[in-house]
C-alpha cells in the first residue's frame, strides 16, 4: 500500500477543527498570523504530492476585515469556480485564458462573512462534470489515505487538503454529488443543503435546473453545523425554515428507509453495503426505526439526468466564448466534456422530455418522506476507484457508462433539491475510507446534522495519522 500524505503536526493548527481553532483565537492562544503560515508550510509541503491547490494566496493571505465572523482567522480555500476578487477562475479547464476576478460572487461574499483566511484556490475537474479529479493532461489530485487513488470530484482539490490536515474546512460546492463523493472518499463530512439555502453564484442560477448547491468540506460534524449556521446568519431564505445551531442528536424517533438499490438499477459493493449496515445498526441501538425500502424513481430518471448532464457539457461547449471570452478553445477540452456534448447532440430531442420528468420528481421524492423522516444509503455503488479508472482519457462511452454507475446515488437530491449528507463510515478492507449518505425532506438539514452527530459519536471518524 502506498504511504499516506497528510501534514499534521505540532504546529499551531495541530489536529483541530475550525470551531476549536477559532475558539483558540478569541482566547488569544494563536492569532490568525500564525495560523495562516502554519496552513502555508503544510502546503508546501504536501502540495508535491497531492497536486491539490490552483491558485496560491501565500504572499499576503486574505485576511477578514472584520473579526465578528464564527470563524475568524481560521485559514481555508476555496473551489476554483467561485470568483474571488484578484485571483483567476479556471473551472478546471485549460480550454480558455482565466479571467482575474473583479469582485467576489455573492455565495464568495456568504462564505467569507465566516471570517476565514483564505490562502488560495482548489483544483477540480473540467467545468465539475466528474466525480474525480483527474485531467486530459497534468497530474490528478490524488487521495492523501493513498495517492494510488482518486479523492473523488469535482470538490476533490478542498476534500484533499481536508483530509490532508492542510487546513480545517474548505469551499466546495455539489450539482450531482461533488461534496459527498469527495467526502466518502476523504473521510470527511460534507451537507449539501436544500436548493436556495445559501446564495448561489452567478453561474448556478443559469442552469434549466439549478442542481448546484454551496457548501464546506469539514472533518467534523460541529463543523459543518456552524458553518450552516453562520451561513445563515449572513443571508437566511425566507422560504426556508432555519436551522440554527445544531449541536447534538435530538431524542426523537426517527422512521428510517434502508435503501440499498441504486437509481441505475446498480447494487453497492459488498463493502458499500456492510458500511451502511453498520450505520443502520447505530440508528436501531439510538432508538430510530429503520426498514428496508425499494428504490422510489424509476430507472428512467437515471437516464434523464444523464442527458442533462451531457446538455450542460454541450452548453459549456456550445457557450464558451462567451461565458469564457474570445480565448477559448473547444478543441482543448477534455475527452469527457466533449464525449457528454457528443452524447447530448446524439440525442438532443429528448431533452425537453427529460427536463419535464426531473422537474417533477420533486413530487416523487416529496411522498417518500411522508412515511420516512431520513433515508440512509450508501454515496456511491462502490468503493473508491483507483487513478485512472474513471480518467477523462478512458474513451467516452465507457467513462459515460462507468460514471453514471458510480454516481447512482448522489444526484436525485440535486434534481430535487433536496438536503443530503454525507459521513465516514470507517475505512475498508484496503485503507481507503468508506462513507454513507443520509437523506431528508425538503429544508430538513437540522435532522440531517443531528443523526451526522450520532453516527460521529457511535463510529468515531477514520485519522488519517492512524497507524497504517
Amino acid at each position: 500500500m502506498a504511504d499516506r500524505v497528510h501534514a499534521f503536526t505540532d504546529d499551531a493548527l495541530a489536529d483541530h477543527d475550525a470551531v476549536g481553532l477559532a475558539a483558540a483565537i478569541r482566547s488569544g492562544e494563536v492569532s490568525p498570523e500564525e495560523l495562516a503560515r502554519a496552513a502555508i508550510v503544510r502546503a508546501e509541503r504536501v502540495e508535491p504530492a497531492l497536486h491539490a491547490i490552483q491558485h496560491e494566496c501565500f504572499d499576503p493571505p486574505r485576511y477578514a476585515r472584520k473579526r465578528s465572523g464564527v470563524w475568524y482567522g481560521v485559514p481555508t480555500l476555496m473551489k476554483d469556480n467561485a470568483d474571488v476578487a484578484g485571483m483567476p477562475t479556471c473551472h478546471g479547464s485549460i480550454a480558455f485564458r482565466p479571467r482575474i476576478a473583479a469582485r467576489d460572487d455573492a455565495y464568495t461574499r456568504q462564505f467569507l462573512s465566516t471570517g476565514v483566511t483564505l490562502i488560495g484556490k482548489t483544483r477540480m475537474p473540467e467545468f465539475g462534470l466528474s466525480p474525480t479529479t483527474e485531467f486530459q493532461t497534468g497530474e490528478p489530485t490524488v487521495n492523501p489515505w493513498n495517492p494510488d487513488y482518486s479523492v473523488g470530484g469535482s470538490s476533490g482539490g478542498g476534500a484533499a487538503l481536508v483530509a490532508a490536515g492542510v487546513v480545517p474546512v474548505a469551499h466546495g460546492n455539489d450539482g450531482g454529488g461533488s461534496l459527498r463523493i469527495p467526502a466518502a472518499c476523504a473521510g470527511l463530512v460534507a451537507l449539501k443543503p436544500t436548493r436556495a439555502r445559501h446564495l448561489d453564484n452567478a453561474q448556478a442560477r443559469q442552469l434549466p435546473i439549478r442542481l448546484v448547491s454551496e457548501g464546506v468540506l469539514t472533518r467534523t460534524v460541529r463543523d459543518t453545523a456552524a458553518y450552516t449556521a453562520a451561513a445563515e446568519r449572513y443571508w437566511r431564505n425566507p422560504r426556508l425554515a432555519p436551522v440554527g445551531l445544531v449541536e447534538g442528536p435530538d431524542n426523537r424517533q426517527l422512521r428510517t428507509g434502508l435503501l440499498l438499490g441504486s437509481g441505475t438499477g446498480d447494487e453497492p459493493d459488498a463493502e458499500s453495503r456492510m458500511a451502511v449496515e453498520r450505520a443502520a445498526k447505530s440508528l436501531e441501538q439510538a432508538g430510530h426505526r429503520v426498514e428496508a425500502m425499494g428504490v422510489p424513481f424509476a430507472r428512467r430518471y437515471a437516464d434523464d439526468f444523464l442527458l442533462y448532464w451531457a446538455l450542460l457539457a454541450h452548453m459549456a461547449l456550445l457557450t464558451g466564448k462567451i461565458t469564457h471570452g474570445r480565448s477559448f478553445d473547444r478543441a482543448a477540452l477534455d475527452d469527457l466534456t466533449k464525449g457528454l456534448a457528443r452524447y447530448h447532440r446524439e440525442r438532443f430531442v429528448g431533452s425537453p422530455a427529460a427536463l419535464y420528468r426531473l422537474r417533477r420528481a420533486k413530487r416523487i421524492y416529496d411522498r417518500v418522506f411522508t412515511r420516512y423522516d431520513i433515508v440512509l444509503s450508501p454515496v456511491t455503488t462502490h468503493t473508491v476507484p483507483p487513478l485512472g479508472y474513471l480518467s477523462p482519457t478512458v474513451p467516452a462511452d465507457e467513462l459515460i457508462d462507468r460514471l453514471r454507475r458510480y454516481a447512482g446515488y448522489t444526484p436525485m437530491n440535486n434534481v430535487t433539491g433536496s438536503p443530503a449528507i454525507s459521513v465516514p463510515m470507517g475505512l475498508g478492507a484496503n485503507g481507503l475510507p468508506v462513507g454513507v449518505m443520509c437523506s431528508a425532506a425538503y429544508g430538513d438539514e437540522r435532522t440531517l446534522l443531528e443523526i451526522g452527530y450520532l453516527l460521529e459519536a457511535d463510529n468515531p471518524f477514520p485519522r488519517i495519522t492512524a497507524s497504517k
